[in-house]
């Protein structure tokens, strides 16, 4: 059986493969897709390369980009800010008491720059403290922070 293949077979193939990203958003599709480019392109240099190696030369080709995403690009693009981590990103804020916590209510803290999105929360601390008194966020209990004196 003698199957023969033109160039743009492998183009539209590749095209189709990586349009399928789009509704099944693993990014990896995309590098099969990418490998089908690839042997269009080697089939319009070099006429008359046989269906097993084009198929071989995709497997390949798509292994290569798929190995290479994985291995050296993607770990570029991790954030490695701590911004949108909740937890980590207030701990260790500073900030000035406004009310002290009394018998049945909480103290409020007033942050310089927005902490979380708010520049005032609620807090409970296990030592005494006054208004004015500067105190650091230890954790997070709920819609609270747990804040030590400074």
């Amino acid at each position: 059986m003698n199957i023969t293949v033109q160039y743009w077979h492998w183009l539209v193939f590749g095209m189709i493969l990586i349009m399928a990203e789009i509704f099944v958003p693993s990014f990896t599709i995309f590098w099969f897709g990418l490998g089908g480019i690839v042997v269009a392109g080697l089939l319009l240099l070099f006429s008359g390369i046989s269906f097993t190696w084009q198929l071989f030369i995709w497997v390949i080709a798509s292994c290569v980009f798929t190995f290479l995403w994985f291995k050296y690009i993607r770990p570029m693009m991790t954030d490695r800010t701590r911004a949108g981590i909740a937890r980590e990103a207030a701990i260790g804020e500073t900030g000035q008491v406004i009310r002290a916590p009394e018998s049945g209510r909480r103290g409020m803290v007033r942050f310089t720059t927005p902490l979380l999105g708010s520049d005032e929360w609620a807090f409970i601390c296990d030592s005494a403290v006054a208004a004015g008194d500067r105190v650091t966020v230890a954790d997070i209990s709920g819609n609270t922070l747990v804040v030590k004196k400074a």
